[in-house]
């Protein structure tokens, strides 16, 4: 006898949207309307459906499980298992694999990790989105922080270790020009679709870049920095693989919003780890210098009459050697750069150091304290 799924609000979860997609996908075609509410799908050799446009049904948790038994015996799977298919059809999905697990069951240390991992990953690849560097300050990116927001952690997985993660509902495509002859929407509009595939691409790069460095290339990582391959995203990876043989991580993209090719995926083995790690450490070197305390005076003010924020140039040492740093003030801190040079005191500024050629600039700077000439700076 097969199970068939009975709760209401696990029926609910299944949207229209992810109904007609997964029909169309499977081969049924709209017909016609159906009342008010409802299309008739059908298609060669399959039965005739009818599907809802909307939840705001009286008996729509009924629809579905109907729905699930037919698409069930057409695929010839268990309901659960269609039912799993159903409620991420309209949803790009991610899944982190980590098969040394026969029963899914890890040590808690390196599952926690593996969570930690997947969650600098996406935050890494989030950053890299529009604007690839070496390095990031994660948490200083609203529009990155808003993504992993929007993600779910989805059900777990008999047999290996694996973590589902489940994007924001994807819309199907929509045109809404009125001209016959303009172009369709792309479906990278929506922004989510955009970053979880810029995950996937970002990831096939540095298992690119891995390979590379097997095979000689030293400026392998280099190469596909603009790619979004970053310290972050190696060091993500390398947390997340350090405990395991080998890690998939397979993306299934939602069938609301078809992609050329429907599932990809992308295989990390423990012997990466090494060079994830070492990429990790060069590409650092190349960043800046995350939450620098610099210690010196402020040699030159510089700021136009119709602007708030303020250029200064501070003298100070970084690795033993005397400098010139520049940084853009607000104009609070500008004013108090003001009252620093003009009693020569000592500033002590933080920020994030940067070299760009020979000039040095401190990002995000501001002033945390200044010490006249009597005291001695700590």
């Amino acid at each position: 006898m097969k199970a068939s799924i009975q709760d209401r609000d696990a029926l609910l979860a299944v949207s229209p949207a992810a109904l007609s997609a997964y029909a169309r996908a499977e081969g049924w075609a709209n017909v016609e309307p159906y009342g008010e509410f409802s299309d008739v799908y059908v298609a060669d050799g399959l039965p005739e459906i009818i599907l809802p446009r909307t939840e705001n049904l009286s008996d729509y948790a009924n629809v579905v499980s109907t729905l699930i038994g037919v698409f069930a015996r057409v695929a010839d799977v268990d309901e659960f298992a269609l039912y799993r298919d159903l409620v991420t059809t309209d949803r790009d999905v991610i899944r982190m694999r980590a098969p040394d697990s026969s029963d899914g069951a890890v040590p808690l240390g390196d599952g926690v990790d593996f969570v930690r991992g997947a969650s600098d990953l996406l935050l890494a690849a989030a950053c890299s989105y529009d604007n690839p560097q070496p390095l990031y300050r994660a948490g200083a990116n609203k529009e990155a922080r808003d993504y992993l927001r929007q993600m779910r952690l989805g059900q777990t997985e008999q047999g290996s270790f694996v973590l589902t993660l489940l994007s924001p509902v994807v819309p199907p495509p929509m045109q809404l020009a009125l001209d016959l002859d303009s172009k369709e929407l792309s479906e990278d509009d929506i922004v989510e679709r955009r970053i979880t595939r810029h995950l996937a691409s970002t990831l096939k790069a540095a298992r690119k870049a891995i390979e590379g460095t097997v095979s000689g290339a030293s400026d392998a990582f280099a190469t596909v920095l603009p790619e979004g391959v970053s310290a972050n995203l190696c060091e993500a990876l390398d947390k997340m693989i350090v405990p395991f043989s080998t890690m998939d991580v397979s993306f299934v993209w939602a069938r609301t919003r078809p992609t050329p090719k429907a599932r990809e995926v992308i295989r990390f083995s423990n012997d990466d780890a090494p060079i994830l790690r070492e990429a990790a450490r060069a590409f650092r070197q190349r960043g800046p210098r995350l939450d620098e305390r610099l210690v010196g005076f402020v040699n030159i003010l510089s700021r136009r009459e119709d602007e708030e924020e303020g250029k200064v140039r501070l003298k100070t040492e970084i690795d033993g050697t005397l400098q010139s740093v520049n940084a853009v003030l607000s104009q609070s801190e500008y004013a108090r750069a003001i009252q620093a040079h003009a009693e020569q005191a000592t500033v002590i500024a933080e920020g994030d150091l940067e070299r760009v050629n020979q000039r040095w600039n401190l990002l995000n700077a501001r002033i945390k304290s200044i010490i006249s000439n009597e005291e001695t700076p700590p």
